[in-house]
């Protein structure tokens, strides 16, 4: 995730200083930024003199990154499609092994800036909330298509959203819901009226953007994918930003250590220092988790 304005260059890419610890980006390695967004840390891994192939499902994403990256000319491969087809997506470039590769799955800046993409409460917009715009699953099909059960079922499941059965029954009373705010305004008005830590719609709208771009299962298809392309020695490097991610990172790589697959290289998640939130306060449910592959015994 980047935190930026706009078009122009994006800055601050999330842990930055710890993902370039892991993955040591160097001339003659080659690393996948199977989440490469704007290109924030693909331009610090090309600036090393690594080779990056840059993954991307959304298309407008990849436009920008291909321009800000151009300058590192052949040395950055810029692909779309989604990271649960990875292994597909290298063979088609002819890559077979590689010396790291990382995920940062969080929602960039650029993203919530831009209203007609639906992903911000803040912002009026379409209920939208696709990745590729390509999926024909939007966030309105869904509030407006889905059963009150099923809807409480993904805010229960992917927003860990407490008021989940009482926000399914108020979009049900109130469809059809076309815009962003409308929908804030209607889970806003499901919470106690108090002050509360974070705005009440976050959950709802992180349930239903999972929901439509199909995130978790993506992340559990793409892992295994991860694992077999890397070279003994190479590094996987996965930022989250919520628990349900992390579970299935943790879980997977756990799973790996215990057969001797991956050296797990954080016993914690790394999480962002104060400095950093200060200056990027997207970053702050930012935590980061890396393995390596096993050196080939000599």
């Amino acid at each position: 995730m980047e935190h930026g304005r706009g078009f122009g260059i994006f800055h601050e890419p999330v842990l930055l200083a710890e993902v370039l610890n892991f993955l040591a980006p160097a001339p003659g390695k080659v690393i996948v930024d199977a989440t490469v967004g704007t290109g924030g840390h693909a331009e610090a891994l090309l600036s090393f003199g690594a080779k990056v192939v840059g993954i991307d499902q959304d298309p407008e994403s990849l436009r920008i990154a291909t321009s800000r990256l151009s300058p590192f000319q052949d040395r950055f491969l810029p692909v779309r499609g989604n990271f649960r087809s990875l292994l597909a997506l290298l063979r088609e470039l002819g890559v077979e092994k590689v010396d790291g590769v990382l995920f940062d799955l969080g929602l960039s800046s650029w993203h919530l800036s831009q209203a007609e993409r639906g992903f911000s409460f803040q912002k009026e917009g379409p209920l939208d909330m696709r990745m590729d715009p390509d999926n024909p699953i939007t966030a309105e099909k869904l509030v407006n298509e889905l059963s009150e059960q099923e809807l409480a079922r993904i805010l229960w499941e992917y927003g860990e959203e407490r008021y989940a059965e009482r926000i399914a029954k108020a979009i049900v009373k109130n469809r059809p819901i076309k815009t962003t705010t409308e929908l804030a305004r209607i889970v806003a008005a499901c919470y106690p009226p108090r002050p509360h830590r974070i705005h009440p719609a976050t959950r709802t709208f992180q349930a239903l953007r999972i929901a439509v771009n199909d995130e978790l299962s993506a992340l559990a298809e793409a892992l295994p994918q991860a694992l077999e392309v890397l070279k003994p020695g190479g590094v996987i490097c996965v930022i989250s930003f919520h628990s349900l991610e992390d579970r299935i990172v943790k879980n997977f790589f756990r799973r790996e250590a215990q057969v001797r697959r991956l050296s797990v290289l954080t016993k914690k998640p790394v999480r962002p220092s104060a400095e950093e939130i200060s200056r990027n306060p997207r970053a702050r449910s930012a935590r980061l988790r890396a393995a390596q592959v096993p050196e080939v015994s000599p």
